[in-house]
């Protein structure tokens, strides 16, 4: 899917908006929220969710053994009788945390409320528990490309008289506990929400981009004056205090700080005290208590030289509700990473300016978005540490024909500190760095930022963020639009790369290209491990960017066959002149026989393979190969198995869907790999590995496809090409 989309805070009226945008998003589970609201007032009864129970299933955690503390699913006004959707104002002290460890989306939450507009696409105004009242509520979150409206009843879980989950500090405003909830079910339960990175959440509430700043990058001054102006973006901003090790997470400082906790930045400031001026920032704990304790805390000593008037001003409250105040220099000697998520790409590219204030305008960005899967065996390919499946990764095209019309901004890439992936990888030669020096220097490049997000890993109740990365190559004029093999990769170095190969759901990088053709490969570390991916691709308007999903077409080049040696002739005439008497003709039973007396005893054939054999020659009508038929077939087997020694390089005795795309192309297929996943699929028999009779089926029934569809006469069938015909056979 390709967007051009302009971007500003303001939000869309087109009534004819596409499907998946903010004012027209997809009706998660079918359930749309004005006819089930019309039906509810309509019949008088209080919503009551069908896809998400009030029940354990939807915790999706063990229910507490103690009987005092066993789980109640009650509405907010049988829970308070003052119970209200918002009271007041939206602000940063309505959330707090309850008993699940997410932490990382409620501080992302807390950040959301302090953007207004950025707020009311994830809680549609005009929704209360006073009348018109039916007990159902929706809200609107941003997934991979679409925002999504999750439609929830307002069954909340409770222990022991209060909500076990989020709430809110006052007890009686809902709104929170309800977005929680929402978005339990998007995931699958509460319970997928514990442990995470606050960049999830932040993406999801507003479709921008997250992306993390090392706090020690910046001096604290420039690092102030970076995050006031990125909050005057509208910018989403949290922080945390890095944990060396599991033991340290949840660990109170003595400043009363805790490790590896996500903590909201919600505002920044600057106070005279005497003659000095202060630079501050406004931080929220999400559990709406344990507060930081060192200078410019809530009741330090520091405020006592400040006058009413400036504390007045920012609000200074000295009370216990998780929200604090702390200079720039203590952060930035105390906290480790700070978390952005920018809804405008401009954000990521324009230098800080000197004042934080003044606006800037809307930029229009090209976006390219892309869904796709990593398949074990076959586009699973790992990292370049693994050379020989490195290559099978998904490969996209990415055009840059035209040059920014602006100047380049002064800053480095984002992360060009985690440059190096986690494998063995060549030095630079001085004259390689020469040139990349000299690349670096080429004024006004082409600005893109690069995306990758793996999908869905939360509802996967075992399974955790794999690690993954990607890499961009650039592609000479003569290979684009060709299928880029394993040489290709093993003697090119990337131009551009995500960084370190990381379990998190995200990796993302602004990169500065030459105009020109590039391919983005996306993978995980390590081979073999199958997940579901999402890709998108910003590119300043200047650019045309051209990127599609890369798919390889298939191909048949018949390899010259092999004459039959000596000894092989006088087998296949020793077993005609004992097994054919009648037809001079072998069977199925009858060419096994020989077969496997000329063929090693591990790489004997069974009885079902000789059949798909015979399937494949020309016997006009005959289930039985003649003796010339017979001799060349076994000569090609010969031939076949010493592919299959060549290519079976870990000498397992079977071939991994890797090895055996390798193979094919040395018998002279060349297979797209959806192709090479289905061939493996089918006969594989149900194991990642192909045994050598099922590389002999494979070869024989892709033979025999490509010479159906060489002999097919139907425009149809060749307008809709080789891999389309190829893929309606082997899912047969």
């Amino acid at each position: 899917m390709n967007i051009v989309c302009r971007f500003t805070d303001s939000m869309e009226t087109d009534k004819k908006a596409p499907l998946g945008s903010i004012v027209n998003p997809i009706k998660f589970m079918d359930q749309d929220f004005k006819t089930l609201l019309e039906e509810c007032l309509k019949s008088g009864k209080l919503f009551a969710d069908p896809t998400f129970l009030p029940a354990q299933k939807s915790i999706g955690m063990p229910e507490d053994p103690d009987p005092k503390k066993a789980t109640k699913w009650q509405r907010p006004k049988d829970i308070s009788a003052n119970a209200v959707f918002v009271e007041g104002t939206i602000g940063t002290t309505d959330i707090c945390q309850g008993q699940l460890g997410n932490c990382w989306l409620l501080a992302a939450l807390s950040s959301l409320t302090m953007h207004p507009k950025l707020f009311v696409k994830v809680v549609p105004p005009n929704q209360s528990l006073s009348k018109p009242y039916a007990g159902i509520f929706h809200f609107r979150f941003w997934q991979y490309g679409e925002w999504v409206e999750v439609v929830v009843d307002d069954w909340l879980p409770v222990r022991e008289g209060r909500l076990l989950f989020s709430y809110s500090h006052t007890r009686h405003e809902y709104w929170s506990a309800l977005v929680e909830k929402a978005y339990a079910k998007l995931i699958g339960c509460y319970g997928s929400l514990k442990g995470g990175n606050i960049s999830e959440g932040m993406e999801d509430f507003t479709g921008g981009i997250a992306y993390s700043l090392e706090v020690s990058s910046r001096t604290p001054r420039v690092l102030w004056r970076s995050l006031t102006a990125a909050l005057s973006k509208g910018t989403l901003l949290s922080c945390f205090i890095q944990a060396t090790s599991n033991h340290d997470i949840g660990k109170v400082t003595g400043d009363g700080l805790l490790k590896g906790h996500a903590y909201a930045i919600t505002d920044t400031d600057k106070v005279t005290k005497a003659s000095d001026e202060i630079l501050l920032l406004r931080l929220r704990n999400p559990w709406g208590f344990v507060e930081y304790r060192g200078p410019w805390s809530d009741k330090s000593k520091e405020w006592d030289d400040v006058v009413k008037a400036e504390k007045e001003r920012i609000e200074l409250k000295k009370k216990e509700d998780g929200e604090f105040w702390i200079s720039a220099e203590d952060f930035s000697s105390l906290f480790d990473i700070v978390e952005l998520c920018s809804v405008n790409p401009d954000t990521l590219v324009e230098k800080t300016p000197s004042s934080p204030s003044s606006p800037s305008s809307p930029s229009t960005w090209t976006i390219s978005a892309h869904e796709g899967f990593w398949v074990s065996g076959s586009s699973a390919g790992g990292s370049r540490r693994y050379k020989r499946s490195f290559w099978k990764n998904p490969q996209f095209q990415l055009v840059l024909t035209e040059q920014d019309l602006e100047e380049e901004d002064d800053e480095d890439d984002e992360g060009d500190e985690d440059d190096e992936d986690d494998e063995d990888d060549e030095e630079m030669k001085p004259e390689e760095k020469k040139s990349a020096e000299k690349q670096k220097e080429k004024a006004k490049q082409c600005t893109v930022l690069v995306e990758l997000l793996q999908k869905n890993r939360r509802k996967k109740s075992k399974v955790h963020f794999l690690h993954i990365a990607f890499h961009i190559y650039k592609v000479p004029s003569e290979l684009k639009d060709a299928c880029l093999s394993r040489s290709f990769f093993m003697k090119n170095r990337p131009v551009g790369r995500s960084g370190k190969y990381r379990a998190q759901r995200g990796a993302w990088r602004k990169l500065h290209l030459d105009p020109g053709n590039y391919i983005i490969m996306a993978s995980t570390y390590r081979p073999n491990q199958p997940g579901e991916f999402f890709v998108r691709i910003f590119s300043k308007t200047g650019n045309t960017l051209g990127t599609q999903d890369f798919t390889c077409s298939s191909s048949f080049l018949q390899v010259m066959a092999t004459p039959v040696s000596p000894d092989d002739q006088v087998r296949v005439q020793r077993a005609f002149d004992e097994e054919a008497v009648a037809d001079d003709s072998l069977n199925a039973k009858e060419l096994m026989k020989l077969f496997n007396t000329a063929l090693e005893r591990d790489y004997h054939l069974p009885l079902e393979t000789c059949r798909q054999l015979i399937f494949g020659e020309d016997t006009k009508g005959r289930c039985s190969l003649s003796r010339e038929q017979t001799g060349t077939l076994l000569s090609s087997l010969r031939h076949l198995q010493s592919i299959f020694f060549q290519f079976d390089e870990d000498s397992s005795g079977t071939m991994s869907p890797f090895e055996l795309s390798a193979a094919l192309q040395a018998v002279g297929i060349q297979c797209d790999s959806k192709v090479v996943e289905l061939l493996t699929e089918r006969f594989a028999s149900g194991e990642l590995h192909l045994p050598f009779h099922g590389f002999v089926s494979c070869v024989t029934r892709m033979q025999k496809l490509f010479a159906l569809y060489e002999s097919e006469t139907s425009q149809e069938v060749k307008d809709r090409g080789i891999n389309s015909w190829l893929i309606q056979f082997l899912m047969v």
